[in-house]
């Protein structure tokens, strides 16, 4: 029988009365690779900060080779070998220094390192670890001058260089190229030969099935599944992941309308291939793909944020040029961006405020706002979304971060519109306040056309009547959600084929 690197054993962990964690049971064996797959809000996360000494579990225990398992913070963890990188690269990697000092920052922070570092003994061990990685990068190049794939790499080799023995990557591909991706997987393989056990956390079906030994699904908080006879069952697994089948939706594909958006030609940028796309009143469409696809550019480009390189947009058969957002609102089109605390929630505004700015000249007279209809137009939003607060006056940050994105969601189908952009509505919500947020998108989506931006396949396909692919900077798929074939559209997310021009 082989011997554990890590052992979990009823693992639990709740944040107030929000029970993230349920008695989880996991097992890491060196020299295996086993991938973590869950839905957002799944526990995944909490999970790895519990590994990696960030939160302090609340029952349950951790055996590291048979030994007792309690990091109070993250250099406990290092120093044990367990060693993380986190899926955002400001947590891996320090901008303002050079290549070299961000690949050997643990040793220079090591008391064992003496108080004089040498810069050329520095360079030469950091030139090792670059050749090990496969990285061509000028040791002395400041990382803030780097892209975001090669600070991802830069982290990764970081975390290399602490020879680990238990280590974890979360999500560590979705700013990677196809060849970038490659060149760590070829790492991971001479890892797995040297014993290291290694948690890999990633909903990309391509790497699954490149790197796993075994598959552990969560859901809820809880451990869904365990996928470890050969062959793996990649389509089981995305089962137990999201609770049904992914071709399995609720709600009847809507019929077509008139023609809202017509894109012609459209380029995002000079390198980029034409977008050929018609989307029609009361269809839903949901556009996936890795991040770097092209997706929130495309949005931006819709609601005036920026301009396209060359190509037209008609809406409604009028040529369609927006200057900018205020200009996109007055011409029909709307649009709630990603990433809410830093583009969308006002924390100095109530919930009443944060829903109805934008459209406050529509409840005012003069220069008068008109308080008794702003207040009965929260209400209801806040009624129809399912939105738990005290009332329209608590302040928006009162609220859980599901219910703030309800609130920024809303804000956005208070008046009619032509077209509704939604670039990434779930994200950081949980699975009850997704599916709250996409019922209400569905049902209010007769009138106008929406297309929604999203890098989870399993959300698409729970929102869309028709979901498109995008993979560097053009749509390489359609597919009606009936019947999916969840693998093809896999493949097309991973950038392995090519759809041709779309102009029905």
């Amino acid at each position: 029988m082989k011997k554990l690197a890590c052992e979990i054993r009823g693992l639990e962990k709740a944040f107030g009365p929000n029970k993230v964690l349920r008695k989880i049971d996991l097992d890491l064996f060196p020299g295996e690779v086993t991938v973590l797959m869950g839905a957002n809000g799944a526990g995944k996360s909490t999970l790895v900060k519990i590994l990696c000494g960030v939160h302090k579990s609340d029952g349950g225990s951790i055996n590291l080779f048979g030994k007792l398992f309690r990091p109070k913070k993250p250099v406990d963890a290092f120093n044990e070998g367990v060693v993380t990188v986190h899926q955002s690269i400001n947590d891996g990697v320090v901008p303002d220094l050079d290549v070299a000092s961000n690949l050997m920052l643990d040793r220079l922070t090591d008391k064992k390192s003496g108080f004089f570092v040498s810069e050329k003994n520095l360079r030469i061990e950091s030139e090792k670890i670059a050749e090990i990685m496969g990285l061509s990068f000028d040791s002395k190049k400041p990382v803030s001058e780097l892209g975001v794939a090669d600070r991802q790499l830069i982290a990764i080799a970081r975390a290399m260089a602490r020879n680990p023995k238990v280590l974890i990557l979360d999500e560590p591909t979705s700013s990677l190229s196809a060849k970038e991706a490659d060149r760590l997987f070829k790492l991971l393989d001479r890892l797995r030969s040297t014993n290291v056990a290694i948690l890999y956390i990633s909903h990309r079906m391509s790497d699954i099935r490149q790197i796993a030994d075994k598959i552990i699904c969560m859901r809820d908080g809880s451990i869904s599944g365990t996928f470890d006879e050969k062959p793996l069952d990649y389509e089981g697994a995305v089962t137990a992941m999201i609770g049904h089948k992914m071709t399995e939706v609720n709600f009847k594909i809507s019929e077509k309308g008139r023609e809202i958006l017509k894109l012609s030609s459209l380029k995002l940028d000079g390198d980029s291939a034409d977008i050929n796309l018609k989307i029609h009143q009361n269809e839903v469409v949901a556009i996936t793909g890795l991040l770097g696809s092209g997706k929130t550019q495309l949005a931006s480009i819709l609601f005036g944020v920026m301009k396209q390189f060359s190509g037209s947009i008609f809406l409604n058969g009028n040529k369609y040029s927006p200057s900018n957002p205020m200009e996109a609102i007055n011409l029909g089109v709307h649009m709630s961006p990603k990433d809410r605390s830093s583009n969308a929630v006002i924390k100095d505004f109530d919930i009443e405020k944060n829903l109805t700015v934008p459209f406050l000249n529509n409840y005012s007279w003069l220069s008068l706002l008109k308080f008794k209809g702003l207040k009965n137009v929260a209400k209801e939003t806040i009624n129809d979304l399912g939105i738990v607060c005290q009332s329209e006056n608590d302040e928006i940050e009162t609220l859980s971060g599901g219910n703030q994105q309800k609130v920024v969601v809303g804000r956005w189908l208070l008046r009619p519109c032509s077209l509704l952009v939604l670039d990434e509505p779930f994200q950081g919500v949980d699975i009850k306040a997704r599916r709250d947020i996409g019922n209400y998108i569905r049902e209010t989506s007769i009138n106008r056309a929406t297309i929604v931006f999203v890098a989870e396949l399993d959300e698409a396909l729970e929102i869309a009547d028709r979901v498109l692919v995008m993979n560097e900077k053009k749509i390489v798929g359609e597919h009606k959600n009936k019947n999916v074939d969840i693998n093809q559209i896999l493949v097309e997310i991973a950038g392995q084929s090519t759809f041709s021009e779309l102009s029905r």
